[in-house]
């Protein structure tokens, strides 16, 4: 494990948990507005915990399925500086995003990031992709042994399950550049446990 690895935290509500993150040092803090969930967010609420986020700290918008112009207009009313997408939305999604002034993230199943193939991986590891269960913030890991023997060549986060107890091994196992967490902190569901939030980001960057 390294100092430099990438943390994200995701699915913020609350400033209590934005400052927890950030003063622990995380390098991103996420904010959910796919539909339906227990931690998705108005704009208006993720736009007023994102100004009290430095420059320094990426604030991202989770999309899932949504149309593009909607995820536009949301990511610039929040006032995220990134977006990621958690559904099945295709690269060209992702080049109007960066054309509109967003950096990205792709997300996926690690079982359909596997499935893809070649020449549609390498059009994906050009930026950077994230790497999760099938049923994201479930809290629920994945078998890793293919993800282990073939890695992206890119920018990855690994996603799915970790916790603070967990996630050292992990990373010094499958070497992700990063690790993206929501309900392995969090005391019950959509509750971010401020203890945890430290207690994690001190295990990924130990």
């Amino acid at each position: 494990m390294v100092a430099d690895t990438y943390v994200k935290i995701c699915g913020l509500r609350t400033p209590e948990a934005v400052a927890a993150a950030v003063d622990a040092g995380a390098d991103a803090v996420g904010f959910v507005f796919a539909p339906g969930g227990p931690r998705t967010v108005s704009a208006t609420l993720a736009r007023s915990l994102g100004e009290a986020v430095p420059a320094g700290v990426e604030t991202v918008g989770v999309f899932r399925n949504q149309p593009i112009g909607e995820v536009i207009e949301t990511a610039r009313a929040a006032a995220v500086t990134t977006v990621q997408l958690h559904g099945d939305e295709p690269l060209a999604d992702i080049r109007m995003l960066e054309g509109a002034g967003f950096r990205t993230l792709r997300a996926f199943s690690a079982d359909a990031y596997s499935a893809l193939p070649a020449d549609e991986k390498a059009g994906w590891e050009t930026g950077r992709i994230l790497l999760d269960a099938v049923e994201p913030g479930a809290g629920v890991t994945f078998d890793a042994s293919a993800i282990q023997a073939q890695p992206p060549r890119g920018f990855w986060l690994l996603a799915g399950g970790l916790t603070p107890a967990n996630v050292g091994t992990l990373i010094a196992t499958l070497r992700p550049n990063g690790v993206d967490v929501s309900s392995g902190v969090e005391s019950s569901r959509g509750v971010k446990d401020i203890g945890l939030i430290r207690d994690f980001v001190h295990a990924a960057k130990m």
